[in-house]
């Protein structure tokens, strides 16, 4: 990394290259900016490179947009470095924070000690963990920090300050010692349980400190909970007990309870490997299986698709307490999985049709349903198109594109101006091309044959917003888009989520 790029980090997802691009514009000239993204799903990781053509742009941009909000999430802004050793022997490692520290009282506590590069209050939903990290630019300066700051009294607590210790050491100072836990994780016991009885039921396999069964916002259990043992022996018996057992027809689930953030990290591990399995042909094994009775559990699933072959897996989808209706069932060979489709694909179960499916993940579901909404556009040589901005459809303040007459009616962020509230004239149809131009049209042009067909459906659920939510929708990918529009039901989602947005921006600015 040279000397005028910038490391930006605590990206919300939705942060995309154009949007940071277009914020450190403002203060020079940029270079480049890379949001960095998994392999295979090609999601954020949260943080990004940015760098300019002048290091004092850089280090303006620095001073004066760090902590700045994008979409509803400060950013943490640091000199990019090319190694991570100088940046940790630097570092300190703060904890027993009041709730109401936030980055910027962490800064102003430790910028008179030296040079800060990064600033850090560890967060989830409900605000801060209590802990945090200072990088500074000298490991002098760290050891300092260290003399000065630990057992300080800020906002009534004590706060402990030592040397930030990288995960892989910690791993190394524990050796081949086995992790020990207290906790246990237990799900689908339905409504059998409540705190009390979930205690009295566990001790049998030791003492209990605790046992918290999870609520919904009527207080009825969600299925699952956690106890907390004094000792590990007995949540390792815990487990190995509940495990598989029975319980009202119920199979119990137990396992050691996992921090949100190791439990994230295994799940991802998990679907990066099921993505690559099926990168590496194990394709249509799995069967996608709706409209199933409430009745119909993975032991029931399990023996209505055994005479086809070895079930490797079956799964239920459930919030704990009841079915959702729809299931998946893998077999070992694309074969077995074939004929349990031919044969299972709408046979009456519990007086149910059942509708069986080659299980697609969601990428390859949005992607066909692109694909054949091109097809149809294509056979649809006649199909008539109506024009989007007509004046009776506009509110006050709607923002278009100051385009040539010909071309009027099309959608561009660009070039915008105001238009006045017009009566209502009603344009007649005018006969659209044939669809297979929206390949051959370039990337502007297919922007405005989508804004044509968003604009008036996101019109009739927000009209004061329509222009708006428009802009904010076409910046999704083409062949999501195009499958949003062929489902009512995600186009409305995507819309509630960018009105949502702006609520929260709009708060935001007020405050």
């Amino acid at each position: 990394m040279n000397s005028a790029t910038l490391y930006v980090g605590d990206l919300h997802p939705d942060v995309s290259e154009s949007m940071l691009f277009s914020k450190f514009s403002t203060a020079g000239s940029v270079e480049s900016v890379c949001v960095r993204r998994e392999g295979i799903t090609k999601r954020s990781l949260g943080y990004a490179y940015v760098t300019f053509s002048e290091p004092a742009d850089a280090k303006q941009a620095m001073s004066t947009m760090n902590h700045e909000t994008m979409h509803g999430r400060p950013i943490r802004i640091m000199w990019a470095q090319g190694t991570t050793t100088d940046r940790e022997d630097a570092n300190v490692f703060i904890k027993n924070l009041d709730k109401s520290i936030d980055k910027q009282v962490l800064y102003d506590v430790f910028s008179p000690i030296g040079d800060i590069l990064s600033c850090k209050i560890v967060e989830d939903r409900q605000g801060s963990k209590g802990y945090g990290y200072v990088n500074f630019d000298t490991e002098e300066a760290a050891k300092q920090a260290i003399e000065k700051v630990n057992g300080m009294v800020l906002k009534g607590k004590k706060v402990n300050v030592e040397k930030f210790i990288p995960q892989r050491e910690r791993l190394a100072m524990m050796g081949d010692r086995p992790k020990k836990n207290n906790n246990v994780y237990i799900k689908n016991f339905g409504h059998e349980y409540d705190d009390d009885k979930l205690k009295l039921e566990m001790e049998k396999f030791g003492k209990v400190i605790s046992a918290k069964v999870m609520t919904d916002h009527q207080n009825i259990s969600r299925g699952f909970g956690f106890v907390c043992f004094e000792d590990p022996e007995a949540a390792e018996k815990c487990i190995d007990n509940i495990m598989g057992s029975e319980l009202n027809g119920k199979i119990l689930y137990a396992s050691p309870a996992q921090k949100r953030s190791e439990r994230r990290d295994e799940l991802r591990e998990k679907f990066e490997r099921s993505m690559r399995e099926g990168v590496n042909g194990n394709k249509g094994v799995n069967l996608y299986v709706k409209n199933l009775d409430s009745r119909i559990d993975d032991e029931r699933l399990r023996q209505e698709f055994s005479e086809f072959g070895t079930i490797t897996s079956v799964k239920v989808m459930g919030d704990g307490v009841k079915s959702k209706g729809f299931g998946f069932v893998c077999f070992s060979s694309p074969k077995e999985a074939t004929k349990a489709l031919t044969e299972m694909n709408g046979r009456i179960v519990l007086d149910r049709p059942l509708y069986v499916a080659h299980a697609q993940r969601k990428e390859e579901r949005r992607a066909n349903l692109a694909s054949q909404r091109i097809t149809t556009m294509r056979q649809q040589q006649s199909a008539q198109y109506s024009q989007m901005f007509q004046p009776g459809l506009s509110g006050a303040g709607c923002f278009v594109t100051q385009l040539p007459q010909a071309a009027r009616g099309f959608f561009t962020p660009t070039q915008m101006q105001a238009i006045p509230r017009w009566q209502t004239v009603v344009r007649q149809p005018t006969p659209w091309r044939e669809a297979a131009m929206f390949d051959d049209a370039s990337p502007t042009k297919q922007r405005q044959m989508l804004g044509n067909r968003l604009f008036p459906r996101i019109n009739d659920m927000y009209p004061e917003l329509a222009c708006k939510l428009t802009e904010m929708l076409l910046q999704i990918d083409k062949s999501e888009l195009l499958y949003i529009l062929e489902s009512p039901e995600a186009l409305g989602d995507e819309v509630e989520n960018a009105v949502s947005w702006l609520n929260k921006r709009n708060q935001s600015e007020q405050h």
